[in-house]
């Protein structure tokens, strides 16, 4: 068992209320770590160590930000065994899912060596004669990063690597249940050649802590992972202090099987999109709608393949189910699963515990009634619907306050171009799982799954602000008369 300080200006500092907290395995609520509990005092110190940082070292040539990413990325490559030992112990990961958390993050790190170079501006034709004009990116100061306990590595990574690349400080508050793997990343960024206070982080629970993080006068942009009513909170902080900010937040994504499709991928992508990491996605597709004609095949074969996912030993490569995080959120899953028990639901597989861990669950019936229609579960339960035409797959998709990720499976063009086009989604996937992600996409969603755009190019945006600058000539009238 390890203790966590703050890492504060380059350095481990006790927090200043002396309390540590518990962090829990999941597969048996063991303390596996004890981590500083931050108060507002230790938010206002990291921000402080991340604002003298900025102004020193705001203007380092794009080489040195370019270096330290190259440099991330070879170091988590050497020690990716440890990373994924975190992931698996501290938040469940099952090992494949360790695995790609680990290499999605080293091709982030890469992507984004690429940024400093692309911090650019441009020439703009000026309507004054002798006056040459121009546009600037700058960066915007020191950024917040708030992440959530089911990708720590990935939303850590994506974070603090934009904010680097682009110039900007960085202070990190993880989640409760995830602060060993953020304390990884202190070390990365120091062996990497971050200069002391660039990478900040302070632990501690965001209910507590979070608005003094977020509300900091220093705090010049935010980016936050996580559930739709704290993303609002946000939004209105970030609002009344004209911050920017990007939201990523919760969903409940459709994906939709037509009767062309190819049954064997469409059941092999739905079993992926909601049964991965025991369903803990965003992304997860949790509602799935099969064309009338080929409902009952495809109800019998997924639910023939989600009585096979296995739970088990974390390290087999085959285990595709760990635990639920916490107590709260096993709860969460039971009573939605009850409740639709209860309301005439039929279940069609799963719905059984061993320890912490749900097995994969699949229900049929499921009315509007029902809890588990439209709020977010978090966990490994997915809903079967039937529809009879795609205008009704398309309003039923759409019949939410989420809009994060959507998928179809069609051999039909039309249809899927269609789709693609109406629905009311910040990702569609044609003939593909709900759960993809690429270091350089616009990542995010609509509605309530979120604001604003995660990714290479996307965060260019949020890291950095426009500069106009004009230059007269000697001889112009600089009125412009």
């Amino acid at each position: 068992m390890k203790n966590l300080d703050h890492w504060i200006g380059g350095a481990r500092v006790a927090p200043g209320s002396g309390v540590y907290f518990d962090d829990l395995n999941p597969i048996d609520d063991s303390v596996y770590a004890r981590a500083a509990a931050g108060t507002a005092d230790d938010v206002n110190r990291a921000v402080e160590a991340g604002v003298a940082a900025f102004r020193m070292h705001r203007d380092l040539p794009a080489a040195v930000r370019e270096g330290w990413m190259f440099k991330a990325a070879e170091i988590m490559e050497r020690d990716v065994a440890k990373f994924q030992e975190v992931l698996i112990d501290e938040v469940g990961s099952p090992v494949a899912k360790a695995g790609f958390e680990t290499r999605f993050a080293i091709g982030f790190l890469r992507a984004a060596a690429g940024v400093p170079r692309r911090v650019r501006g441009e020439t703009i034709p000026s309507d004054t004669p002798g006056r040459f004009s121009m546009s600037l990116r700058q960066p915007v100061g020191v950024v917040a990063g708030i992440t959530p306990f089911n990708v720590p590595l990935i939303k850590g990574i994506k974070q603090s690597a934009m904010a680097l690349a682009t110039g900007n400080g960085f202070v990190l508050l993880p989640s409760e249940a995830a602060p060993r793997l953020a304390d990884l990343l202190a070390d990365l960024w120091r062996e990497a050649g971050v200069p002391d206070g660039l990478f900040n982080i302070v632990y501690g629970n965001g209910a507590e802590i979070g608005d003094a993080l977020t509300g900091h006068a220093n705090i010049a942009a935010i980016t936050f992972t996580g559930s739709s009513r704290v993303g609002k909170h946000i939004a209105g902080i970030a609002a009344r202090n004209l911050k920017k900010y990007t939201l990523e937040l919760g969903g409940k994504s459709p994906l939709i099987v037509c009767a062309d499709a190819d049954l064997e991928k469409a059941v092999g992508a739905a079993l992926f999109s909601i049964f991965m990491f025991q369903g803990q996605v965003c992304m997860g597709a949790s509602r799935i709608y099969v064309e009338r004609s080929m409902f009952d095949d495809f109800a019998k074969a997924f639910a023939a393949a989600a009585s096979k996912a296995k739970m088990g030993d974390l390290r087999e490569p085959t285990t595709m189910l760990g635990p639920i995080i916490s107590e709260r959120q096993r709860d969460r899953v039971r009573s939605h699963v009850d409740d639709a028990r209860a309301k005439g639901a039929e279940v069609l597989a799963g719905a059984e515990w061993t320890g912490n861990c749900c097995s994969a669950t699949v229900l049929r019936g499921v009315t509007a009634d029902m809890t588990v229609c439209y709020e977010e579960t978090f966990g490994p339960v997915t809903s079967l619907y039937p529809f009879d035409t795609l205008d009704e797959a398309i309003e039923l998709a759409n019949d939410t306050e989420y809009g994060l990720s959507a998928s179809i499976f069609t051999r039909d063009l039309d249809k899927a171009l269609r789709f693609a086009h109406e629905a009311e989604s910040g990702m569609v996937h044609i003939n593909a799982p709900t759960l993809y992600d690429e270091p350089h996409v616009p990542f995010g969603g609509t509605k309530s799954s979120g604001f604003g755009r995660e990714g290479t190019e996307a965060d260019l945006e949020i890291m950095t602000e426009w500069k106009w600058v004009t230059i007269q000539s000697a001889t112009a009238n600089p009125s412009g008369h």
